[in-house]
């Protein structure tokens, strides 16, 4: 995840990585003894490295899709410590999102906007490095991320051209088509956007290493905590 509500855009080269904070996700996965049946192995990133390393920038989309991951696990978490208890009788396995906080990752670490204790964020970042490489995959994704935006963007713009190009040329069938195609794209892309973030755009922080928290400004002037993190070639 990496912009907020109200933050989008990245100066990094590989911004497309970190589109920012996944349909909510109601059912969260705890327990290190818990892994899916497809959770990724923790040397894959490494090992693909190491075989394709002559491939330029690789190192940083690797990079760049862990530090994803990382940020929206830690968005998670900081929601979590600052949500208030449940009613009596209500459920607690639903992830509480708080709209306040937002991020924006690059290769180098991510910046996370909004009001937070130093103190509170280093512990939230390393809790939420050990869930999700203990299991907590859904962890690394987040309905607020640009990487649904883009999807539902794309989606929208292919499904209408396919109207326009299959239906008559007529105004009336070109309007229903448009509202066929605005309809289909708003009901499919929240769960495609999910699917991008879980496959493509984030990946479980294996190899990374968090090295210290600072507060600095990003590119366009705003204050922000910035995690740096490295890389390390075993998790």
């Amino acid at each position: 995840m990496n912009t907020s509500a109200s933050f989008q855009g990245g100066s990094s080269p590989f911004e497309f990585f970190n589109f920012d904070f996944t349909t909510p996700v109601s059912e969260k996965v705890s327990g290190p003894e818990y892994r899916p049946l497809d959770f990724p192995q923790p040397t894959q990133d490494a090992d693909l490295l190491r075989q394709l390393s002559f491939i330029p920038g690789l190192k940083e989309i690797l990079m760049i899709r862990q530090v994803h991951a990382l940020e929206h696990a830690t968005v998670w978490v900081l929601s979590e410590s600052k949500s208030a208890y449940p009613a009596k009788g209500e459920p607690t396995n639903v992830q509480l999102d708080n709209e306040l906080l937002g991020g924006l990752s690059t290769e180098q670490g991510f910046y996370l906007y909004g009001e937070v204790n130093i103190s509170d964020l280093r512990r939230a970042v390393i809790l939420a490095r050990h869930r999700l490489t203990s299991g907590e995959w859904n962890l690394a994704v987040h309905p607020r991320c640009g990487t649904n935006l883009s999807v539902a963007m794309l989606l929208t713009a292919g499904l209408v051209v396919g109207v326009h190009l299959l239906l008559p040329f007529r105004p009336i069938e070109q309007l229903i088509g448009l509202g066929l195609a605005a309809t289909t794209a708003a009901e499919l892309a929240p769960d495609l956007g999910s699917m991008a973030q879980r496959y493509l755009t984030t990946a479980i922080p294996f190899n990374l290493t968090i090295e210290n928290i600072t507060c600095r400004r990003d590119v366009w002037g705003r204050e922000a905590h910035f995690v740096k993190v490295g890389w390390q070639e075993e998790g």
